[in-house]
Protein backbone atom coordinates (compact mmCIF):
# COMPACT_ATOMS: atom_id res chain seq x y z
CA UNK A 1 0.00 0.00 0.00
CA UNK A 2 2.62 2.45 0.61
CA UNK A 3 3.81 1.96 -3.09
CA UNK A 4 0.91 2.42 -4.27
CA UNK A 5 1.23 5.31 -5.87
CA UNK A 6 4.76 4.33 -7.27
CA UNK A 7 4.90 4.98 -11.06
CA UNK A 8 7.55 1.84 -12.89
CA UNK A 9 9.75 3.62 -14.79
CA UNK A 10 9.86 3.66 -18.43
CA UNK A 11 10.82 0.64 -20.65
CA UNK A 12 14.55 0.94 -22.54
CA UNK A 13 13.01 2.02 -25.78
CA UNK A 14 10.43 4.36 -24.50
CA UNK A 15 13.46 5.83 -23.04
CA UNK A 16 15.49 6.17 -26.31
CA UNK A 17 12.56 7.58 -28.08
CA UNK A 18 12.30 10.14 -25.37
CA UNK A 19 15.84 10.67 -25.90
CA UNK A 20 15.43 10.96 -29.67
CA UNK A 21 17.90 7.59 -30.13
CA UNK A 22 18.31 4.59 -31.40
CA UNK A 23 19.50 1.81 -29.83
CA UNK A 24 22.73 0.66 -30.29
CA UNK A 25 24.63 4.44 -29.89
CA UNK A 26 27.34 5.68 -28.29
CA UNK A 27 27.75 6.49 -24.93
CA UNK A 28 28.49 10.18 -26.44
CA UNK A 29 25.62 10.66 -28.51
CA UNK A 30 23.58 9.58 -25.25
CA UNK A 31 25.57 12.60 -23.41
CA UNK A 32 25.27 14.82 -26.06
CA UNK A 33 21.57 14.23 -26.30
CA UNK A 34 20.60 14.82 -22.94
CA UNK A 35 22.71 17.91 -22.86
CA UNK A 36 21.26 19.51 -25.32
CA UNK A 37 17.57 18.43 -24.33
CA UNK A 38 18.31 19.29 -20.89
CA UNK A 39 19.09 23.07 -21.80
CA UNK A 40 15.74 22.93 -23.90
CA UNK A 41 13.93 22.15 -21.14
CA UNK A 42 15.45 22.80 -17.91
CA UNK A 43 13.13 25.06 -15.68
CA UNK A 44 16.25 27.60 -15.12
CA UNK A 45 17.49 27.85 -18.84
CA UNK A 46 15.39 30.96 -19.25
CA UNK A 47 14.37 29.64 -22.41
CA UNK A 48 11.35 29.68 -24.23
CA UNK A 49 10.97 25.88 -24.13
CA UNK A 50 11.57 25.75 -20.50
CA UNK A 51 9.20 23.09 -19.00
CA UNK A 52 9.87 21.04 -15.63
CA UNK A 53 7.73 17.71 -16.88
CA UNK A 54 9.77 17.72 -19.73
CA UNK A 55 12.70 18.11 -17.98
CA UNK A 56 11.82 15.52 -15.43
CA UNK A 57 11.19 12.85 -18.60
CA UNK A 58 14.18 13.20 -20.16
CA UNK A 59 16.13 12.86 -17.45
CA UNK A 60 14.48 9.94 -16.18
CA UNK A 61 14.60 8.51 -19.65
CA UNK A 62 18.80 9.20 -19.77
CA UNK A 63 18.82 7.10 -16.34
CA UNK A 64 16.78 4.07 -17.75
CA UNK A 65 19.39 4.42 -21.13
CA UNK A 66 22.47 4.39 -18.93
CA UNK A 67 21.48 1.97 -16.84
CA UNK A 68 20.49 0.14 -19.99
CA UNK A 69 23.58 0.89 -21.84
CA UNK A 70 25.61 -0.32 -18.85
CA UNK A 71 23.90 -3.95 -18.34
CA UNK A 72 24.61 -4.61 -21.82
CA UNK A 73 27.99 -3.96 -21.78
CA UNK A 74 28.75 -5.52 -18.69
CA UNK A 75 26.97 -9.02 -20.14
CA UNK A 76 29.47 -8.44 -23.10
CA UNK A 77 32.74 -7.82 -21.02
CA UNK A 78 34.35 -11.26 -20.05
CA UNK A 79 37.40 -9.80 -18.00
CA UNK A 80 35.09 -7.60 -15.93
CA UNK A 81 36.67 -6.98 -12.35
CA UNK A 82 35.44 -9.27 -9.75
CA UNK A 83 34.86 -7.27 -6.10
CA UNK A 84 34.76 -8.65 -2.77
CA UNK A 85 32.94 -11.25 -1.98
CA UNK A 86 32.68 -10.54 1.42
CA UNK A 87 30.72 -7.71 0.58
CA UNK A 88 27.26 -7.20 0.23
CA UNK A 89 26.49 -6.25 -3.18
CA UNK A 90 23.57 -4.10 -3.54
CA UNK A 91 20.90 -4.75 -6.10
CA UNK A 92 21.42 -3.76 -9.72
CA UNK A 93 18.61 -1.36 -10.00
CA UNK A 94 19.84 1.00 -6.37
CA UNK A 95 23.66 0.24 -7.49
CA UNK A 96 22.45 2.90 -10.38
CA UNK A 97 20.62 5.24 -8.34
CA UNK A 98 23.55 7.25 -7.11
CA UNK A 99 25.90 9.66 -9.24
CA UNK A 100 22.85 10.99 -11.22
CA UNK A 101 22.69 7.42 -13.11
CA UNK A 102 25.96 8.87 -15.37
CA UNK A 103 28.46 6.65 -16.20
CA UNK A 104 29.09 2.74 -16.26
CA UNK A 105 31.33 0.48 -14.39
CA UNK A 106 32.55 -0.52 -10.63
CA UNK A 107 31.39 2.82 -8.85
CA UNK A 108 35.84 4.10 -8.53
CA UNK A 109 35.01 4.11 -12.31
CA UNK A 110 31.69 5.78 -12.45
CA UNK A 111 32.44 8.26 -9.44
CA UNK A 112 35.47 9.48 -11.83
CA UNK A 113 32.99 9.94 -14.86
CA UNK A 114 30.24 11.29 -12.88
CA UNK A 115 33.11 14.00 -11.40
CA UNK A 116 33.53 14.40 -15.09
CA UNK A 117 29.86 15.07 -15.72
CA UNK A 118 29.60 17.62 -12.93
CA UNK A 119 32.48 19.72 -14.19
CA UNK A 120 31.27 19.40 -17.79
CA UNK A 121 27.83 20.52 -16.67
CA UNK A 122 29.07 23.18 -14.63
CA UNK A 123 31.41 24.93 -17.57
CA UNK A 124 28.55 24.91 -19.59
CA UNK A 125 26.15 26.70 -17.29
CA UNK A 126 28.63 29.64 -16.75
CA UNK A 127 29.12 29.87 -20.57
CA UNK A 128 25.65 30.27 -21.21
CA UNK A 129 24.96 32.64 -18.55
CA UNK A 130 27.97 35.00 -19.98
CA UNK A 131 26.52 34.67 -23.29
CA UNK A 132 23.00 35.62 -22.18
CA UNK A 133 24.62 38.58 -19.69
CA UNK A 134 26.87 39.55 -22.92
CA UNK A 135 23.81 39.33 -25.04
CA UNK A 136 21.62 41.67 -23.05
CA UNK A 137 24.54 44.29 -22.34
CA UNK A 138 25.86 44.97 -25.88
CA UNK A 139 22.17 43.99 -27.87
CA UNK A 140 22.02 46.16 -30.66
CA UNK A 141 25.82 47.76 -30.74
CA UNK A 142 28.74 46.58 -32.76
CA UNK A 143 30.76 44.37 -31.13
CA UNK A 144 33.64 44.44 -32.74
CA UNK A 145 33.62 47.87 -32.85
CA UNK A 146 33.71 48.06 -29.16
CA UNK A 147 36.66 46.16 -28.59
CA UNK A 148 39.47 48.50 -30.89
CA UNK A 149 37.72 51.82 -31.47
CA UNK A 150 41.30 52.95 -32.54
CA UNK A 151 42.28 50.21 -35.00
CA UNK A 152 39.03 51.10 -37.16
CA UNK A 153 39.76 54.98 -36.70
CA UNK A 154 43.01 53.94 -38.46
CA UNK A 155 41.62 51.70 -40.38
CA UNK A 156 39.39 54.53 -41.45
CA UNK A 157 42.27 57.10 -42.24
CA UNK A 158 44.14 54.82 -44.32
CA UNK A 159 41.09 54.45 -46.28
CA UNK A 160 40.94 57.68 -47.09
CA UNK A 161 44.34 58.75 -47.88
CA UNK A 162 44.51 55.92 -50.80
CA UNK A 163 40.98 57.38 -51.73
CA UNK A 164 42.27 60.88 -51.88
CA UNK A 165 45.79 60.00 -53.63
CA UNK A 166 43.68 57.76 -56.35
CA UNK A 167 41.51 60.52 -56.79
CA UNK A 168 44.28 63.16 -57.12
CA UNK A 169 45.94 60.89 -60.03
CA UNK A 170 42.60 60.47 -61.70
CA UNK A 171 42.39 64.25 -61.65
CA UNK A 172 45.78 65.13 -62.93
CA UNK A 173 45.22 62.49 -65.63
CA UNK A 174 42.06 64.20 -66.67
CA UNK A 175 43.46 67.71 -66.95
CA UNK A 176 46.59 65.82 -68.97
CA UNK A 177 49.78 66.70 -66.34
CA UNK A 178 50.90 63.07 -67.33
CA UNK A 179 50.50 63.44 -71.30
CA UNK A 180 54.32 65.54 -71.66
CA UNK A 181 56.43 62.68 -69.98
CA UNK A 182 58.92 61.39 -71.57
CA UNK A 183 58.85 57.56 -72.57
CA UNK A 184 54.60 57.87 -72.49
CA UNK A 185 53.38 54.64 -74.00
CA UNK A 186 56.45 53.28 -73.98
CA UNK A 187 58.04 50.10 -71.91
CA UNK A 188 60.79 51.05 -69.46
CA UNK A 189 64.04 50.96 -70.52
CA UNK A 190 65.81 47.49 -69.78
CA UNK A 191 69.34 46.91 -68.51
CA UNK A 192 70.79 44.30 -70.38
CA UNK A 193 74.73 45.55 -69.51
CA UNK A 194 74.24 42.79 -66.89
CA UNK A 195 72.20 39.53 -67.19
CA UNK A 196 72.90 38.24 -63.72
CA UNK A 197 70.22 41.26 -62.40
CA UNK A 198 66.47 40.94 -62.87
CA UNK A 199 65.24 44.01 -64.99
CA UNK A 200 62.26 44.88 -62.78
CA UNK A 201 64.10 44.72 -59.82
CA UNK A 202 67.01 47.29 -61.60
CA UNK A 203 64.29 49.30 -62.53
CA UNK A 204 62.91 49.50 -59.27
CA UNK A 205 66.01 50.44 -57.62
CA UNK A 206 66.64 53.22 -60.41
CA UNK A 207 62.97 54.46 -59.65
CA UNK A 208 63.86 54.92 -55.52
CA UNK A 209 67.55 56.27 -56.55
CA UNK A 210 66.23 58.58 -58.70
CA UNK A 211 63.81 60.11 -55.98
CA UNK A 212 66.19 60.34 -53.57
CA UNK A 213 65.74 56.88 -51.56
CA UNK A 214 69.45 55.04 -51.67
CA UNK A 215 69.86 52.06 -49.22
CA UNK A 216 71.73 52.49 -46.01
CA UNK A 217 75.40 50.37 -46.98
CA UNK A 218 75.56 52.99 -49.78
CA UNK A 219 75.17 56.49 -47.72
CA UNK A 220 77.42 54.59 -45.13
CA UNK A 221 80.00 54.15 -47.92
CA UNK A 222 79.70 57.21 -49.26
CA UNK A 223 79.90 58.50 -45.99
CA UNK A 224 83.31 56.73 -44.91
CA UNK A 225 85.05 57.94 -48.42
CA UNK A 226 84.27 61.35 -47.85
CA UNK A 227 85.57 61.30 -43.68
CA UNK A 228 88.66 59.83 -45.47
CA UNK A 229 89.56 61.67 -47.68
CA UNK A 230 88.97 64.92 -45.40
CA UNK A 231 90.59 63.48 -43.08
CA UNK A 232 94.04 63.13 -45.62
CA UNK A 233 93.63 66.63 -46.53
CA UNK A 234 93.39 68.10 -43.11
CA UNK A 235 96.44 65.95 -42.08
CA UNK A 236 98.46 67.34 -45.74
CA UNK A 237 97.57 70.66 -44.42
CA UNK A 238 98.14 70.42 -40.53
CA UNK A 239 102.02 69.56 -41.38
CA UNK A 240 101.97 72.28 -43.93
CA UNK A 241 101.57 74.30 -41.16
CA UNK A 242 104.00 72.80 -38.80
CA UNK A 243 106.54 74.00 -41.33
CA UNK A 244 110.20 72.69 -41.52
CA UNK A 245 112.75 72.34 -39.94
CA UNK A 246 111.37 69.92 -37.32
CA UNK A 247 112.58 71.73 -34.36
CA UNK A 248 111.70 69.75 -31.17
CA UNK A 249 108.61 72.23 -30.24
CA UNK A 250 107.46 71.36 -34.19
CA UNK A 251 107.54 68.01 -33.60
CA UNK A 252 105.97 68.04 -30.49
CA UNK A 253 102.95 69.55 -32.47
CA UNK A 254 103.59 66.84 -35.25
CA UNK A 255 103.15 63.96 -32.47
CA UNK A 256 99.56 65.90 -31.03
CA UNK A 257 98.33 66.21 -34.57
CA UNK A 258 99.10 62.53 -35.02
CA UNK A 259 97.27 61.14 -31.80
CA UNK A 260 94.41 63.18 -32.72
CA UNK A 261 94.44 61.81 -36.38
CA UNK A 262 95.04 58.24 -34.91
CA UNK A 263 91.91 58.57 -33.20
CA UNK A 264 90.01 59.61 -35.71
CA UNK A 265 91.42 56.37 -37.62
CA UNK A 266 90.00 54.26 -35.30
CA UNK A 267 86.39 55.93 -34.85
CA UNK A 268 85.90 55.61 -39.24
CA UNK A 269 87.28 52.14 -38.42
CA UNK A 270 84.37 51.41 -36.18
CA UNK A 271 81.78 52.68 -39.05
CA UNK A 272 83.81 50.13 -41.37
CA UNK A 273 82.93 47.50 -39.32
CA UNK A 274 79.34 48.96 -39.17
CA UNK A 275 79.06 48.71 -42.88
CA UNK A 276 80.81 45.77 -43.42
CA UNK A 277 77.80 44.16 -41.03
CA UNK A 278 75.03 45.63 -43.49
CA UNK A 279 76.45 45.16 -47.11
CA UNK A 280 75.37 42.95 -49.13
CA UNK A 281 77.44 42.09 -51.45
CA UNK A 282 80.58 40.45 -49.78
CA UNK A 283 82.78 42.08 -52.79
CA UNK A 284 81.69 45.87 -51.89
CA UNK A 285 83.14 44.99 -48.17
CA UNK A 286 86.18 47.63 -47.49
CA UNK A 287 89.33 47.12 -45.15
CA UNK A 288 90.05 48.75 -41.79
CA UNK A 289 92.47 51.88 -42.49
CA UNK A 290 96.03 52.21 -41.24
CA UNK A 291 96.98 55.17 -39.43
CA UNK A 292 100.56 54.62 -40.01
CA UNK A 293 100.48 54.38 -43.68
CA UNK A 294 97.84 56.97 -43.66
CA UNK A 295 100.82 59.39 -41.75
CA UNK A 296 103.56 58.44 -44.11
CA UNK A 297 101.27 59.05 -47.17
CA UNK A 298 100.30 62.76 -45.88
CA UNK A 299 104.34 63.54 -45.28
CA UNK A 300 105.16 62.21 -48.57
CA UNK A 301 102.39 64.30 -49.85
CA UNK A 302 103.72 67.35 -47.62
CA UNK A 303 107.22 66.78 -49.74
CA UNK A 304 105.73 66.46 -53.27
CA UNK A 305 104.06 69.54 -52.51
CA UNK A 306 107.55 71.61 -51.17
CA UNK A 307 109.03 70.26 -54.56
Amino acid sequence: RMLSGYKPKRNVKDSYKVLELEEGCSLDDIRNSYRSLAKKYHPDSGSATADSEAFMRVEEAYRVVLSDVATKKKSNENNEEEEDPFKSQAPQHRHYLSFEGVGYGTPSQREKQYMQFRVDRATEQVLEYRKQRLESQYAGTDLMKAKDVRQSKKVKITQAVERLVEDLIQESMAKGDFDNLSGKGKPLQKFSDCPHIDPMTHNLNRILIDNGYQPEWILMQKEIRETIERLRKNIVASRSQVGEPMTPYRQKQWNRICEQFVEDIRKLNKRVDNFNLVVPILSRQMVHFSADKEIVRAQKAYEALME
